[in-house]
């Protein structure tokens, strides 16, 4: 039987694809415009985060179907989390659009007040994604053979995104504070691969689960195939965690 989906989920769905075409708009603009693709002005961070934050709230949409989870909680985080996606994405590109750095920017009250909004905003998600993470772990995901590790995987990957990202704002917000701006511009470099992987791993993995139940492989061949991907991704992510470590 087809799940039933609340008028909040289709909207956080359309606000996902709002947020990848806003991504893909950009790239556009890119590809018109030029300049560098790399550092703290650039298309890129309108690019990369519209497609990212599109991504993951769908994926996130979906994932969280799968909880053992009010269905009146589960529509309030949903919503929340959307609204703070689009925050995100909208004050990244408003300060692409200035032609100013968007993170870490302390130039002006007006750029201080748009780098507070984002690190206020990430730290809300911090929360609402951890929120899910735990329902995850506290009930067993109902899903299809390989789903419930797939999910508690994505999450708990996730969870080493935020820890990251909170670490690059927290180094950088300290930086800028005491004089560093150029440092702090560049404090996140170490950690970005590190974030990047972990990130879309509560899409990836589930994805690939997915997939699998489509297949007519016995479930302990489809349950052996998601613990395999887990381990590389851990592996993955293992591995951009040395680099970080030892570039920081």
């Amino acid at each position: 039987m087809k799940p039933h989906v609340r008028p909040a989920e289709r909207l956080c769905h359309v606000i996902g694809a709002l947020l990848i075409l806003s991504g893909l708009v950009h790239l556009g603009v890119f590809a018109v415009d030029g300049g560098p693709w790399y550092g703290p002005v650039s298309w890129r961070k309108p690019v990369t985060f519209g497609l990212s934050f599109g991504a993951t709230l769908i994926a996130v949409i979906w994932v969280t179907s799968y909880l053992r989870i009010g269905a009146r909680m589960r529509t309030v985080l949903l919503v929340v989390f959307a609204a703070d996606c689009v925050v995100e994405v909208g004050g990244i590109t408003l300060q692409a659009w200035r032609r100013v750095p968007s993170h870490l920017d302390m130039e002006t009250p007006f750029d201080t007040a748009v780098s507070m909004m984002l690190a206020v905003g990430g730290g809300v998600l911090v929360v609402l994604l951890t929120v899910f993470a735990v329902a995850s772990f506290r009930h067993r995901p109902a899903a299809p053979t390989g789903m419930a590790l797939a999910v508690r995987s994505g999450f708990a990957i996730m969870l080493v995104a935020l820890v990251s990202g909170a670490a690059m704002i927290a180094r950088g917000v300290v930086l800028a504070r005491t004089g560093h701006q150029e440092a702090a511009y560049h404090s996140t470099a170490p950690l970005k691969p590190l974030h990047g992987v972990s990130l879309h791993a509560v899409l990836v993995l589930p994805a690939l689960a997915w997939l699998l139940s489509r297949t007519s492989w016995s479930e302990a061949v489809r349950l052996r195939v998601v613990t395999v991907a887990v381990g590389c991704y851990v592996v993955a992510v293992a591995v951009a965690g040395v680099w970080a470590v030892l570039t920081y």
